[in-house]
């Protein structure tokens, strides 16, 4: 494990799980939504997103923390593990309700509210996300190994072990 993406829907605790990762291995940690987003809420835009990912992706060790599903065919290319936080909508949405006015290492601003549209995307994502990410995972379940969680405890477990 030295080349590690960690998705799962919103507010499963992917960034809160990565960075327990990477504090027990050392392994150096990239957000998705840093890389993503500007401090005044705007993007890089997809070329230099993909400028970035091209950048870490070749080097030798990292941990991506986000889904992101446009750029995961580039990160799977080179990634050798997929940690998949797979948690029940409800857990999603009390972890994204609870991070609200928290001031976070992985977002370039505090959300001082839920957004309706990112409520509604939580709410959609078994069924507008997750099967294409299924698909995209299943293609690549020959050559990288992918760990699907279904329970925060099970991930502490899994931290606790390494």
């Amino acid at each position: 494990m030295k080349k590690i993406i960690v998705i799962g829907c919103p507010g499963a605790g992917k960034s809160t799980f990565s960075r327990k990762l990477a504090a027990k291995t050392g392994i150096p940690l990239h957000y998705m939504d840093m890389l993503w987003h500007k401090p005044d809420k705007s993007n890089i835009g997809r070329e230099a997103l993909f400028r970035e990912l091209k950048n870490i992706v070749t080097g030798d060790e990292w941990i991506i923390d986000g889904n992101y599903l446009h750029t995961l065919r580039l990160r799977l290319h080179y990634c050798d593990t997929v940690i998949f936080l797979d948690f029940p909508v409800e857990v999603c949405l009390e972890g994204a309700f609870g991070r609200i006015g928290k001031k976070r290492v992985d977002m370039p601003w505090t959300e001082t509210e839920m957004d309706p549209g990112f409520h509604q995307w939580i709410l959609n994502f078994a069924e507008t996300q997750l099967p294409p990410l299924n698909k995209l995972l299943e293609s690549y379940s020959q050559t990288v190994k992918i760990i699907r969680f279904k329970s925060r405890n099970e991930a502490d477990a899994f931290i606790d072990s390494i």
